[in-house]
């Protein structure tokens, strides 16, 4: 999480929460002749709805305090949260949003976890945490999906700024995990989102790189992982290790050497990207570390897994760190130098860094947090009465709502869609604003951005159309749309097209677009 270094005193409130025009790059004409073909198969656009935090202060000093905070999320952060509910100390758990990674920490763009324990089929890393989240919002954590700015740990109660929100808390556990390191090669600033990224599974699927040659630098299990996924689309994948042998797991390194669309090169280094005459990456300038020797590797796509970042700037340096940012802690458990502060794994786990470790890491956190605030007496809230969660019973559709065709389903004055038919009825007979959202079906921010989408449209009820377009489903949009990765959301205006926003953004800067374009 990232990473402004000022710091805030909470206010008194009555509330404990203080909240150029463009066309396609393939051109409008090619995009409109897209919209008339055929219809593929999709399915209705589903809500995501993310459940609201809002908490009313009593009048007492102590109700406007958090028993614990928790600052991150992924297998640590919620591993914790879900512990902590469970002892009746009702964390709030700032997940992050845009700072540090997407909510759910490194594992939201990891393909198959196969060695998680209890998946022996394996689970993809987004619908592991899905499941962890759902697991801990279920035993009553309260989750945040913003950023923190800062901490001030000088102060008792601690104070903790989000983006939106300013609270107090009597402990922390600090989960914030890690960032992909970048190369920070000449040209990398040129071609990133338009041949490189840190994500192949957000970016993969991008029609920019399908059937086409690619690389991975890096010889670890994320390299590893990525350039055996980026084969259900690429021509071919060269992984580039810089060393002399691939760190990756034996499983990984076998898997990729018995793969034939993967070529493995060693004491390879990447000394910048080029382009074709049209501006596009068309390669790599490489270099062999052993020998010296300089050579070009046509590739229209490179994708990075050389490592991590702690992201532990915000901490300011009220909490020690090693050299390289990590958190000490001591006697190998989850205690800072600071009493009351607890961390919890990727953040000071700088050996074994695996999603089971930082799990059992969220697990020592909680317990550590639940009997400091025990024994000096700071628990200040506790739920009246702790209630079994109720198991929903699935609701199946009825029938004839299953028999029902895209066109028969299909309602132009609903708010949300999905598919390429909706998009083609409401780019040509809408007059409404209309929403583009790109996604990817193992792509880990879409599933952050969607319910924040979601809650943006749904203010604008009756007024703007959102359509959600699965760019495995829908590849010849996504090519026409100059979509390189996902996710990606593309505003529309009388059939022009008014912003291209890749990635995931603040609330507010989607608020804004849409409100600045609304008659």
């Amino acid at each position: 999480m990232n990473l402004a270094r000022n710091h805030s005193r909470v206010s008194g409130q009555n509330s404990r929460f203080s909240h150029n025009r463009s066309s396609y790059l393939c051109g409008e004409s090619d995009f409109n002749q897209v919209l008339k073909t055929s219809v593929c198969k999709t399915c209705r656009f589903q809500n995501v709805n993310r459940r609201a935090v809002s908490v009313v202060a009593e009048a007492t000093q102590d109700d406007d305090v958090e028993n614990l905070v928790i600052i991150g999320s992924g297998p640590a952060g919620y591993t914790a949260a879900i512990y902590a509910s469970r002892a009746s100390l009702s964390p709030l758990v700032f997940e992050g949003y845009q700072a540090g990674g997407v909510r759910g920490g490194q594992l939201m763009t990891t393909t198959e976890v196969e060695n998680f324990p209890g998946f022996p089929e394996g689970i993809t890393g987004p619908d592991l945490m899905d499941r962890m989240r759902q697991q801990a919002e279920r035993w009553g954590s309260n989750l945040l999906l913003e950023d923190v700015e800062s901490v001030d740990l000088s102060v008792r109660p601690f104070v903790v700024k989000g983006t939106e929100t300013t609270v107090k808390a009597n402990s922390l556990i600090i989960a914030t995990g890690a960032t992909a390191k970048r190369l920070n090669i000449p040209s990398e600033h040129v071609f990133w989102s338009r041949g490189i990224s840190a994500c192949a599974i957000c970016d993969g699927a991008s029609p920019l790189f399908k059937d086409q040659e690619l690389a991975v630098v890096g010889g670890g299990d994320t390299a590893t992982e990525e350039a055996v996924y980026l084969t259900k689309y690429g021509k071919h994948v060269h992984l580039l290790v810089r060393g002399p042998t691939m760190r990756a797991s034996k499983a990984m390194q076998e898997r990729v050497l018995a793969n034939p669309k993967i070529t493995v090169h060693l004491n390879t280094a990447i000394e910048d990207a080029f382009a074709d005459k049209k501006g596009a990456m068309a390669g790599l300038h490489l270099i062999n570390r052993e020998s010296g020797e300089k050579s070009d590797l046509p590739v229209r796509g490179l994708f990075y897994g050389i490592g991590h970042n702690p992201n532990s700037g915000f901490l300011n340096g009220q909490v020690e760190l090693d050299e390289a940012g990590y958190v000490k802690v001591k006697e190998g458990g989850p205690w800072t130098n600071v009493e009351g502060v607890f961390s919890a794994g990727d953040l000071h786990d700088i050996e074994w860094r695996q999603a089971i470790t930082a799990a059992g890491s969220g697990c020592q956190a909680a317990l550590a947090a639940e009997r400091y605030l025990t024994a000096n007496d700071l628990v200040v809230k506790q739920p009246t009465q702790k209630e079994e969660p109720k198991k929903e019973t699935p609701k199946e559709e009825p029938k004839d709502k299953k028999d029902m065709s895209i066109e028969e389903e299909f309602n132009v004055y609903a708010d949300k869609h999905r598919g390429q038919y909706a998009l083609r009825k409401l780019y040509h007979e809408s007059d409404r604003l209309l929403t583009v959202l790109y996604t990817s079906p193992t792509c880990g921010p879409c599933r952050s951005l969607k319910p924040i989408l979601n809650k943006v449209v749904d203010e604008y009820s009756g007024k703007i159309h959102l359509v959600e377009i699965d760019i495995a489903e829908d590849p010849e949009i996504a090519q026409a749309a100059g979509v390189n990765g996902t996710p990606t959301v593309q505003i529309f205006k009388n059939k022009d097209r008014i912003a291209n926003l890749p990635g995931v953004k603040m609330k507010n800067e989607y608020r804004k677009l849409i409100e600045s374009n609304l008659e």
